[in-house]
């Protein structure tokens, strides 16, 4: 037996509770980690409420969390991984707010990456690294990116820059310093967000769900460059493409990411880090919107 965060029925964070749970056992191309530290998203708050349960399959007694960091414990056979190996986890299964875990995706952990660093990238590194393939940009293209300043958006933002991609980041008039920090040109959230653009634009990607998909399909004049994490009326009424998980989406995702981020070449969110056992709470600090930060649940 381990111990894990436990959703104990459909609701407000209290229902998130440190309970007593099976320990999981690594299948084929499996290893099997103990978690260091484990990174809160906006897609666990709806999954803990209820409201994702046609996407999925979590249920009253499962573990949440899609990304963390930890030390290998065992592999199952043909993952090529030693116990004793520091990594960074994808968990397209998620359990990530427990002790131990099982994935088929991990990537070495640098000495120079901290655990919640580590924690805090895979999630985001699938999705920036997912939509821009999606999105097909290439050198000396312009993207839109909508949200520049989120965990996802701001290492899509980072990415572009890097392969010489004219990058305009949208996000709130406050945050300006902060995209062109990152080596965007910032523009703010609005009406006639594309009517300001100076120049064409080539692609567009959207961190934020904050609407403006059909304007971004109208200033391209096609659909097929214009991506969105986040799904919705909008998306349908835009023929815009949706980016969801899956094991093909970016493999390469980790690959790309982690040696930036030991280089000192990518710059993630900056994070908060709370006790595990203090879940509930993280939880309550994000719907609240007294947090801007990235959660990090630190297993000590």
């Amino acid at each position: 037996m381990s111990n894990a965060i436990v959703i104990t029925e459909f609701g407000g964070p209290e229902v998130l509770r440190w309970r007593a749970v099976e320990s999981p056992e690594p299948r084929r191309g499996e290893v099997l980690v103990r978690v260091r530290a484990a990174a809160v998203g906006p897609t666990d708050l709806h999954i803990r409420a209820g409201d994702l349960t046609a996407v999925f399959p979590q249920r009253p007694g499962d573990v949440l969390g899609f990304e963390a960091a930890g030390v290998v414990e065992a592999v199952g056979v043909g993952a090529d991984a030693r116990a004793g190996d520091e990594v960074a986890a994808l968990l397209p299964a998620q359990g990530g707010y427990g002790e131990l875990i099982t994935t088929p995706v991990w990537y070495p952990k640098p000495a120079s990456v901290s655990w919640d660093a580590a924690a805090a990238l895979p999630a985001s590194a699938d999705a920036a690294v997912g939509t821009l393939h999606q999105v097909r940009a290439v050198r000396g293209e312009t993207l839109v990116v909508l949200g520049a300043v989120g965990a996802v958006g701001a290492v899509v933002t980072q990415l572009a820059r890097a392969q010489g991609i004219r990058v305009i980041g949208a996000a709130r008039q406050r945050d300006a310093d902060v995209v062109r920090g990152l080596g965007a040109e910032f523009i703010a959230f609005g009406p006639g967000l594309f009517d300001r653009i100076d120049g064409h634009v080539d692609a567009v990607i959207d961190a934020a769900g904050r609407g403006g998909l059909v304007d971004a399909v109208t200033a391209l004049g096609t659909a097929d460059r214009v991506s969105t994490l986040v799904g919705g009326p909008e998306v349908v009424a835009s023929g815009a493409l949706l980016s969801h998980p899956s094991p093909d989406r970016a493999p390469d995702a980790l690959a790309v990411t982690m040696p930036l981020l030991a280089a000192g070449a990518l710059r993630l969110k900056r994070r908060l880090v709370l006790p595990v056992r203090e879940a509930a709470e993280a939880h309550r600090l994000l719907e609240a919107g007294e947090t801007r930060d990235k959660i990090v649940l630190s297993f000590g």
